[in-house]
């Protein structure tokens, strides 16, 4: 008797659980449904520039932002942008820059196509003393597509934190993909940083730990 009631409780417990467990999944429904539309609603979401990326701590780099991007570029905090355009900003974005309190430096760096690459050594070299300079951070650099002008820049940027040529190309050619140009990798190997050494570095990966 005493065996035959002992089973007979852990039937009724299986039934229990048999019971509760499409309740817990039915919960767990919920939740999924509620959060995707919340997602489908696209009031929240942010979106960055084409080609965006963190280059270091208060340093980016993109192609050129849209209105669209406007809300996204917010969240960054920016003191600063360099364009590498000859081209005159569009009003809506200098109207971008004045409500948020951002500086624009403009070095006009043709987008010719090669063999007619001609990538002007003192231009980079000015716009490497704004990114060199702290107080201009947090600073985005862009040009059309965020590739060639941007990744020239990027690259002597690079040379300065003494990354071996390798890995520059590497990076260069990430965002370059199948327009990367020959030219503009030459350009960065030759590209003198001796007149900027004298730079304070401020960037996190020459930071040692103690």
């Amino acid at each position: 008797m005493q065996v035959a009631a002992e089973l007979q409780r852990a039937h009724h417990h299986h039934q229990r659980h048999k019971q509760d467990t499409p309740m817990c999944r039915q919960i767990q429904l919920t939740i999924s449904d509620h959060t995707t539309a919340g997602d489908d609603d696209g009031e929240d979401l942010f979106i960055p520039p084409l080609n965006f990326a963190m280059v270091d701590n208060g340093i980016f780099r993109s192609g050129f932002p849209e209105p669209a991007n406007f809300s996204f570029l917010q969240t960054l905090g920016l003191r600063s942008i360099i364009y590498l355009c000859p081209e005159p900003y569009p009003e809506a974005n200098m109207e971008f820059l004045k409500s948020n309190g951002i500086k624009l430096f403009q070095f006009g760096i043709e987008g010719h196509k090669e063999p007619f690459v001609n990538i002007p050594e003192d231009t980079i070299r000015e716009a490497l003393k704004v990114v060199l300079d702290v107080r201009n951070h947090p600073v985005i650099i862009h040009c059309k597509r965020g590739k060639h002008r941007t990744g020239c820049l990027v690259g002597c940027y690079r040379k300065l934190q003494k990354w071996c040529l390798s890995s520059v190309f590497d990076e260069y050619q990430r965002f370059a993909a199948a327009k990367a140009r020959v030219s503009d990798q030459r350009f960065v190997e030759l590209f003198d940083i001796s007149s900027l050494k004298h730079f304070p570095i401020p960037f996190s990966c020459l930071k040692r730990k103690r």
